[in-house]
């Protein structure tokens, strides 16, 4: 019998939102308790979503015995000092996307999970959706032959002024921390960790990316190629392409509704793959999965898994000139 797990949330934005109503769906979940800066938001989020305990600044959630996990929706600059509150207060953490502004804040926080032996795992749920398991069978039956390539973007158009958390460096700003990360996560899954990779962007008056395209080599020696941008609103697809044909993920690759399997000389095969609720629930289940079995980490999302992304992104920022005052 699987034990029910309390939540607790730590950000009232819309991905916190989203989350929220995700563990409504989410089977052995319940929500105790939720942390805001400021008490009127924590209080209007309670409300809407009936969590009992509605706490203002995030050092209650940190000592708030009624929950066992937490979930990190705050701003990207501050993850890392957030989960590290959460740790030392001895919480299961499940912090979203992207984990940390850089590696060397992502060490930080793996160690003391590690030195406190507390779970902690990277909220990257696209990783955790019904599709993906599909696609691996798939690319393990051999039908594609063997796969040398693949390509995915994620662009959309962002509106705001300088202030505004996509455009503001402080608070980690810029596409390719915001949803570079989905294509670079998926194609190192599928195709294994990168090796190489060689980068450009368009940089904003405040000095983030508006844009950035990037390209990958995988251990094995796939290539891919990765696109993802704040200007345009890009077609949200992710292919993988062998010798006998492609597979695609199609929009939005993060959450695809299908996939397509492209064959020479056979007509497209459109496969539905489902899930549950608003797509979050997945990663809801895996994370509670974890939390009951006493594990420190998802062997699906690896503290090195998510340090050797982290890595990346630091090389891609590297490589295009974009720094935050946490570097």
């Amino acid at each position: 019998m699987t034990n029910t797990v309390r939540w607790g949330i730590l950000g009232t934005g819309r991905i916190a939102r989203d989350f929220a109503t995700a563990l409504r769906a989410t089977p052995g979940a319940t929500i105790a308790a939720v942390a805001s800066r400021e008490r009127a938001t924590a209080v209007e989020f309670a409300d809407e979503f009936h969590i009992p305990l509605r706490l203002a600044g995030y050092d209650g959630l940190a000592a708030c015995d009624d929950v066992d996990l937490v979930y990190i929706g705050t701003p990207h600059a501050m993850h890392a000092e957030n989960a590290l509150a959460m740790l030392a207060g001895g919480k299961g953490v499940l912090c979203e996307k992207p984990f940390a502004l850089n590696r060397a804040q992502a060490e930080q926080v793996v160690a003391l999970a590690r030195s406190r032996r507390v779970f902690l795992m990277e909220a990257m749920w696209t990783r955790f959706m019904p599709a993906l398991d599909e696609v691996k069978r798939i690319l393990a039956s051999g039908v594609l032959g063997e796969v040398s390539q693949a390509s995915a973007d994620f662009g959309f158009a962002a509106t705001g002024g300088p202030d505004a958390r996509l455009f503001n460096p402080a608070l980690g700003g810029g596409a390719l921390l915001d949803v570079g990360i989905y294509p670079l996560s998926i194609t190192a899954y599928l195709l294994g960790a990168v090796e190489a990779v060689r980068a450009q962007a368009e940089l904003g008056p405040t000095g983030v990316d508006l844009q950035t395209v990037f390209t990958l080599r995988h251990a094995g020696g796939a290539l891919s190629t990765c696109a993802c941008s704040l200007k345009a609103r890009t077609p949200g697809l992710l292919t993988l392409s062998g010798r006998h044909g492609q597979l695609r993920l199609d929009a939005p690759f993060h959450r695809p509704p299908t996939i397509t399997l492209m064959l020479a000389d056979e007509a497209p095969r459109v496969m539905p793959t489902p899930y549950l609720g608003n797509g979050y629930v997945h990663e809801a289940i895996e994370a509670q999965r974890c939390w009951n079995a006493r594990l420190i980490e998802s062997p699906a999302i690896t503290h090195e898994q998510t340090l050797h992304l982290m890595g990346v992104l630091d090389e891609i920022r590297k490589q295009t000139g974009v720094k935050y005052p946490g570097d």
